[in-house]
């Protein structure tokens, strides 16, 4: 306690002179822990929104949804029996046509007189929709060229446009994702003769339930009086777990980013310590030389840094949450729905353990050592630093805080495993720019006898005592790594995108062409003149409710191949195998097959699933459950947009059940307009999606996933800029007396300002090319094992890196280079 107190009384009138030299811990933690801060807020804002807000996101307190048609009329009436109220959709792709003959794919959706149960249907003019009119997105409007009391075809009906849609209360769980938004009354549905056995429409059934009625226990009733349906059951309270997962999964990798920009930031937490202390050496060496036990010292330092670190968390969390209220407002229309902004202690808390468990990691090795060194030592320890170690027991405990850092990264990630082999990475990213500074080092020792002055003077700086190669190296390469591994992935998906699909994609998927129409579809579209092929399967809806008889909700899966259990899976069936594929397991089935039912499957999901040949997965077909044997596994290349599906069947027993067919049309792009409307006169219940248009959606949703890891991954690099400011202002008072000494034997300023580029432009052009190896090394892994994509190298993005990362150091470089050139020598002379 004596010494807790003195070191307290100590720590106090120390602190009094200023914090000068702590800046950069304080701004180091701040930057960090704002991001996480500002991350993990947003998150909880975002999933609070929908949690308070479930009812009028799923469009009722309980959703019963079918693909495979609708619910059996005692369902229905078990349903209307047990909810205050009952509502009732349909939904499906349609072709919209405009008088002038204009026409597009839009998402319709026929509503019966209780829609909306919950929220409020908006239109412009505002009222109700009535029979035999149509309300549409204003974007349908515009492609049309229609205004409000025009005419649109939709299928074999005539409506009156009654309206735009100015918004959608439900429209989170029911997106327009291949279409834009147009909506009937349900009495109207039949005259459009689009719902036909085996057309892709789906079915929702929505109900408010009677007070007190809890919805969980509606949910599990409705599951026991009716087992085994492959219905899709949602209640409020999880209205929208797709939207859940991309929020889940935007806010992990974001916070891994926040993460590194904060492992960056402990770098400039370990540079702040070292350099302050340096400061108070004299002070630490008298203290010594006059008694002062190392316990006293060691507690003296770390009051002061704790203090100050829980300044700089403190601003971190404020900061952080004021940027959540700005990213709220800025992406209000990319946001699924408004968060609920507000403080949430759990999120507060794991962003002010995340910063200081960082000052812990990076602030006890210096602190220890400074304890350790002798007072003597210490007045010369910058110019021949003492080969000290800090005791046993601070080793332990800084290596302890690192464990426990790490261990909270994983015990609070969506995805463990990625983020365990993210500390695996960003440690061994450490190591590696530590390796690349003592081989750089190791090499400028070698070229001392170079005779340009200003060259030799600036290899030796690279490698004398206290030289800042190996920080500089490591609080540059981290951010640098980020952003050249972002850059390259985003780059990669680009190219596939913008290059590559759409010289191998068709031009148009045709959907829900009726098997009495097949034959009537390939000669309306032959006769076009600019197709040049024409390619058309049999398909069905399908939900895989077993695998090898364990339910689809407790099979064990990887994560990248969860998403084939959840909702309906495309199936078809064939006697041959389909052009282009590719076995890599098993037999195909003889072409005059007629036995059990065998099924071709993807490759991958069998891996993901554990699962291979001669294992059983049955799928709900029509309300029927059909057990299919896995014959063989095939290597489906989905980036093709070919005609692929996950499940292909052997013929004879699917043949019997209603389907449909779907097929891809290639024609000159100048001529798709013809194509689409000859198709779609003839056949007014086929829908054509145009997949030029399909591509554009997706390059836009890619704009702004790159212009978010882009955000991110320079997030890391102002980290990384931030510690290499510190680390020059660290070293500034050794380059005055430097280019003090210089001056006063005869360099010029030319020279001196020569060694010091010569130094800096060194350490930017090795960190961005040990940056670009690394930052390829994890972009090559990302885009082939994660995306399944694949690789393309890209050295002009690499260039980019490695110019901007020598520009940077430069930069800082000479700003610390002129300041010392500015220095007036008699002063400092005297003084020393």
């Amino acid at each position: 306690m004596k010494t807790l107190s003195l070191a307290l009384r100590f720590a106090r009138r120390d602190l009094r002179g200023g914090v000068k030299g702590l800046r950069i811990v304080l701004a180091c933690l701040a930057l960090g822990v704002a991001a996480i801060t500002a991350v993990g807020t947003l998150r909880a804002g975002i999933e609070a929104g929908i949690a308070a807000d479930g009812s009028r996101i799923l469009g009722g307190e309980v959703e019963v949804a079918s693909q495979q048609g609708p619910l059996p009329p005692v369902a229905a009436d078990w349903l209307a029996a047990h909810s205050a109220r009952l509502s009732r959709i349909t939904s499906m792709r349609a072709m919209a046509v405009a008088p002038g003959g204009d026409r597009t794919l839009v998402e319709l959706k026929a509503v019966d007189d209780a829609y909306p149960l919950f929220g409020e249907l908006m239109l412009d003019p505002p009222g109700r929709l009535a029979p035999g009119e149509i309300v549409v997105e204003r974007v349908v409007a515009d492609r049309l060229g229609v205004e409000p009391g025009a005419t649109i075809r939709v299928g074999d009906a005539q409506f009156t446009l009654r309206g735009i849609i100015v918004a959608e209360p439900d429209k989170v769980t029911s997106p327009a994702i291949l279409g834009p938004r147009a909506m009937i009354v349900m009495g109207d549905l039949p005259a459009t003769a689009l719902v036909q056995p085996g057309s892709l429409v789906n079915f929702e059934y929505r109900v408010s339930l009677p007070p007190g009625t809890d919805r969980r226990a509606f949910a599990d009733a409705l599951r026991a009086a009716f087992p085994q349906n492959g219905w899709r059951i949602r209640t409020a309270d999880a209205a929208a777990p797709s939207v859940n997962r991309f929020v889940d999964r935007a806010a992990f990798f974001l916070t891994l980013a926040s993460l590194t920009a904060l492992l960056v930031g402990g770098i400039g937490v370990a540079t702040g310590v070292r350099s302050w202390l340096d400061q108070r050496a004299r002070t630490i060496a008298t203290l010594r030389c006059l008694g002062a036990a190392p316990g006293v010292i060691f507690a003296t330092y770390l009051m002061q840094v704790l203090a100050l670190a829980a300044v700089g968390i403190a601003i971190g969390l404020i900061v952080g949450f004021g940027l959540t209220a700005l990213a709220a407002s800025a992406l209000a229309d990319a946001l699924p729905v408004p968060p609920r902004l507000g403080l949430y202690p759990e999120v507060l808390g794991l962003a002010a353990l995340y910063g200081l468990l960082t000052a812990l990691a990076f602030a006890l090795w210096p602190l220890g050592r400074a304890m350790e060194i002798p007072g003597a030592a210490l007045f010369r320890d910058a110019l021949q630093p003492a080969g000290v170690r800090p005791r046993l027991a601070l080793v332990a405990a800084t290596v302890l805080a690192g464990l426990a850092l790490a261990v909270l990264i994983v015990a609070t990630a969506e995805n463990r495993a990625f983020a365990g082999f993210f500390v695996g990475g960003a440690v061994g990213t450490l190591i590696v720019f530590r390796l690349g500074a003592l081989a750089l080092m190791a090499v400028a020792r070698r070229f001392r006898a170079v005779r340009r002055p200003a060259l030799r003077l600036g290899l030796a700086n690279l490698h004398r005592p206290g030289a800042p190669t190996p920080l500089i190296l490591v609080s540059l390469g981290i951010g640098l790594t980020t952003l050249a591994a972002v850059a390259l992935i985003e780059g990669n998906l680009r190219r596939q995108i913008s290059d590559q699909l759409p010289e191998a994609a068709p031009s148009f998927f045709f959907i829900d062409i009726q098997s009495d129409q097949a034959g009537a579809f390939d000669r309306v579209a032959a006769a076009q003149p600019t197709v040049r092929d024409i390619k058309r399967v049999p398909s069905l809806r399908a939900r895989i409710v077993a695998v090898n008889g364990v339910p689809s909700e407790q099979v064990r899966t990887t994560p990248e191949t969860s998403w084939a259990l959840r909702g309906d899976r495309g199936l078809t069936y064939a006697a041959t195998p389909p052009e282009g594929t590719r076995i890599v397991q098993g037999d195909w089935w003889p072409a005059d097959y007629r036995g059990e039912t065998l099924v071709s499957f993807d490759a991958n999901l069998a891996r993901g699933w554990g699962v291979g040949i001669g294992d059983t997965i049955t799928v709900s077909v029509l309300g029927r459950d059909i057990p299919l044997r896995i014959a063989n596994l095939r290597d489906i290349a989905w980036r093709g947009l070919g005609l692929n599906f996950t499940l292909v069947a052997s013929p004879g027993l699917l043949e019997a059940a209603p389907h449909t067919h779907i097929a891809t049309v290639r024609s000159g792009a100048a001529e798709e307009g013809a194509v689409l409307r000859a198709i779609s006169e003839a056949f007014p219940n086929v829908s054509g999606i145009r997949v030029r248009d399909a591509l554009e959606q997706v390059a836009a949703l890619l704009e702004r996933i790159g212009t978010a890891l882009s955000a991110t991954a320079t997030l890391t690099l102002a980290a990384g800029a931030l510690v290499l400011a510190g680390a020059v202002a660290a070293g500034q008072r050794r380059r005055v007396r430097d280019a003090v000494v210089l001056k006063t034997v005869g360099a010029t300023r030319a020279q001196i300002r020569r060694a010091f580029l010569v130094e800096f432009g060194l350490l930017g052009t090795t960190a961005g090319v040990i940056a670009a190896a690394v930052g390829t090394a994890a972009a090559w892994g990302v885009v082939r094992f994660v995306m399944g994509g694949e690789w393309v190298f890209l050295p002009g993005t690499l260039a980019a890196v490695v110019l901007a990362c020598t520009a940077l150091t430069l930069a800082f470089g000479y700003a610390g280079t002129a300041l010392a050139l500015r220095a007036r020598p008699a002063p400092l002379l005297r003084n020393e």
